[in-house]
């Protein structure tokens, strides 16, 4: 099948290994276009294998405000910024276009962490302005990728909102957060945090190809029980479902999940913005040649012919005769699994500023 699109070649002295995209496409604010091409000389390159690069920012400010009426929560924050997962249909990947940064590889090679977030974080949580409200983290890149092992960045920042007594919800895939249990064990019991765990599907070298340096599914339904036996209320996040690819696999999700002791659920059709969607059509070529018509004329169908459609109301549930089946799909697994509708409202009036070393306490 020819491809609607023009991406640059693969670097041949690149060698990927576990990468879930193949180029390096420049964004869509950029002016230049770049492709490796041959000197001339009759010496072959030598092959190096990609890496992954982190770079350091000092935010000024971590708490981001968002007002739209598609997502669930007022404010976020993310600790890194790209993600060595190398989820090839990642809707964060243009994100890296605001950086002068490819949505392709550089997206899971050339990370960005945060390591004075938790810092940044508590000197906003102190300022007399400041207003709790359920701080969501993960809604954009995944804060418990394998950097974080090293790093911590994720697990500081629980530190801090455990002392400030401030609700956090938490979206991720990466196992890391298992690590966290003594942090978020004791939060859910407070009321003060949920966990949602993102399964794709369940078919192991599907989810290699699709979700590179992800946890494999097996590891990922061992999330949820061990969070789940933690106290910690978990939702299982069924999305993206691709359909012609992972849509015959919701209800076998949903179903294992709910073994597993998640208490919600959610599921979305997958969505393709900006340069994510010459990127998966690229994927899919190379790993899936035989089903990329079927596929993507089946994301077109639920896209209002298109591969995207940004409108809001529409971008998280597609349109369509098939979104539509999808949605009541999902609907009656919950309701025959017993799955609740939403997880319950985290506590957000046990917010308090504990006092710093040398501070004048109260008399009352």
């Amino acid at each position: 099948m020819s491809l609607p699109f023009d991406l640059p070649p693969a670097n041949p002295s690149e060698r990927l290994r576990a990468r879930g995209a193949a180029a390096r496409p420049v964004g869509r604010f950029e002016p230049f276009s770049r492709a490796p091409e041959h000197d001339g000389w009759d010496i072959p390159e030598e092959e190096r294998l990609t890496r992954t690069e982190v770079s350091v920012e000092r935010p000024r400010s971590v708490i981001t405000r968002n007002q739209s009426p598609d997502v669930p929560f007022e404010r976020s924050l993310n600790p890194y910024r790209g993600c060595e997962h190398g989820c090839i249909y990642c809707f964060a990947r243009p994100s890296h276009g605001y950086l002068g940064l490819s949505a392709g590889l550089d997206f899971e090679t050339r990370l960005i962490a945060r390591p004075e977030a938790p810092q940044v974080l508590e000197e906003e949580l102190r300022k007399k302005s400041y207003r709790p409200n359920v701080l969501a983290i993960g809604t954009n890149t995944d804060p418990y990728q394998p950097l974080e092992r090293k790093m911590e960045i994720m697990r500081a920042v629980l530190e801090v909102l455990q002392a400030y007594r401030h609700p956090v919800s938490i979206v991720t895939r990466g196992s890391t957060i298992l690590r966290d249990l003594d942090i978020l064990a004791p939060m859910a019991e407070a009321g003060l945090a949920q966990v949602g765990v993102s399964v794709t599907t369940l078919d192991a070298k599907l989810a290699r190809d699709l979700e590179p340096r992800a946890p494999s599914p097996p590891t990922r339904i061992r999330m949820i029980r061990e969070l789940s036996r933690a106290g910690v209320p978990v939702r299982v996040m069924a999305a993206p479902m691709i359909p012609g690819l992972t849509d015959h696999e919701l209800e076998a999700i949903l179903t294992e999940a709910r073994r597993a002791g998640a208490r919600a659920a959610s599921m979305m059709p997958v969505r393709l913005p900006h340069e994510v969607a010459p990127l998966f059509a690229d994927w899919m070529e190379r790993h899936h040649p035989g089903k990329v018509e079927k596929v993507l004329g089946r994301i077109r169908d639920m896209r209002g012919g298109k591969l995207n459609d940004p409108r809001f109301g529409e971008r998280m549930k597609g349109e369509g005769e098939m979104a539509e089946l999808l949605q009541q799909r999902f609907k009656l697994s919950c309701k025959r699994l017993g799955f609740a509708r939403h997880l319950p409202d985290l506590d957000v009036t046990q917010f308090r500023v504990p006092p710093r070393p040398g501070d004048q306490l109260e008399l009352f």
